[in-house]
């Protein structure tokens, strides 16, 4: 038990008016075992005791267990989203580049993923890469891609990698549905990837003569394509068509109905 959450349940007792023997006799526990929790120190009580001091308090017991970049984890697990970094880490490896997948990082909130980590030997590019199928919190993928940005060079190093300039690019899956929220967070994509796609696929092509990357970039993919022009901008970019897919479902049925046939 936390000592915030001790206090919380002290304060509670005292705006009622009870001492500690009158809760542990509603709640059917030991006024030690109230002290000792109200201090925010070990008391012996299970989940079910102490649920009956919230209940005798009035209050609900709620227990949170967060996990904020596991979540990404099992999302990288459909096989939408395996699609999409097969279909990068393709690319790139026939561009030249050494790619690892699903690369786990350390942080302080627990582990991370970077979906793609690509380096060119030649001009010691590192391309930190993120793969969304569908934007849920734009803001949360700015964060996490920073984090991974920054991180990146450590497990590069680890490598062997000898790192010049690190790039990161998120990578969104083509379709209607993508294109919608990025014209809601218009402004704040403009401020955290300021580069597109024709940038980031001219430094993909030929890192060693590209001019030098902005720090992050911002491009759509379709993982049922052979276009060689696989990096293809957004709505942001002026691009006036409708994207080669609806949504994340209709991707998802056209690679269980055929799930080796690519399209142009």
């Amino acid at each position: 038990m936390s000592v915030v959450t001790g206090r919380r349940f002290r304060d509670a007792r005292l705006a009622i008016g009870w001492s500690q023997r009158e809760l542990g006799l509603r709640a059917r526990v030991s006024q030690a075992a109230i002290s000792r929790i109200e201090r925010g120190q070990p008391s012996g009580l299970g989940l079910d005791e102490i649920e009956r001091i919230a209940v005798a308090l009035g209050g609900t017991l709620r227990i949170t267990f967060e996990t904020p970049f596991l979540a990404d984890r099992a999302r990288q697990r459909d096989s939408v989203h395996a699609r999409c970094v097969a279909h990068v880490a393709s690319r790139l490896r026939g561009l030249g580049w050494l790619v690892e997948t699903e690369v786990e990082i350390d942080g302080r909130n627990g582990p991370g993923w970077i979906d793609i980590l690509a380096f060119h030997a030649e001009s010691g590019t590192l391309l930190v890469i993120e793969v969304k199928t569908e934007i849920h919190d734009f803001g949360r993928i700015q964060r996490t891609l920073a984090w991974y940005t920054r991180r990146a060079w450590l497990v590069a190093r680890d490598r062997g990698w000898r790192v010049r300039r690190s790039h990161g690019a998120l990578l969104l899956l083509a379709t209607d549905a993508v294109d919608a929220p990025l014209r809601e967070n218009r402004h704040l994509a403009d401020e955290a990837f300021p580069g597109r796609a024709a940038a980031l696929a001219e430094l993909a092509a030929d890192p060693a003569r590209a001019a030098a990357p902005v720090e992050r970039s911002l491009a759509m993919i379709d993982p049922l394509s052979r276009r060689h022009d696989w990096l293809r901008p957004t709505r942001l970019d002026g691009r006036r068509t409708r994207a080669p897919h609806e949504d994340y479902a209709s991707v998802a049925r056209r690679l269980v109905q055929s799930p080796r046939r690519r399209t142009q």
